[in-house]
């Protein structure tokens, strides 16, 4: 039975402004999961969470981790 979406409480994120670009990471707690996303620091944390997120909901549905 797949899992359900995990929402921004489920995960750990983590911003590494690096420059004009920020560094975000999502980590699924429970599997060890974690993505990485880049965006213009101009997007906002709350944009570039969002992103991180749905890469990570993505990347647990496909099983490609």
């Amino acid at each position: 039975m797949p899992r359900p979406p995990l929402s921004e409480k489920d995960v750990l994120i983590e911003f590494q402004p690096i420059g004009s670009i920020v560094r975000v990471s999502a980590i699924d707690p429970v599997t060890n999961t974690e993505v990485i996303i880049q965006g213009p620091a101009s997007a906002g944390k709350t944009v570039l969470a969002r992103n991180a997120l749905a890469k990570l909901n993505y990347v647990l549905r496909k099983g490609t981790a």
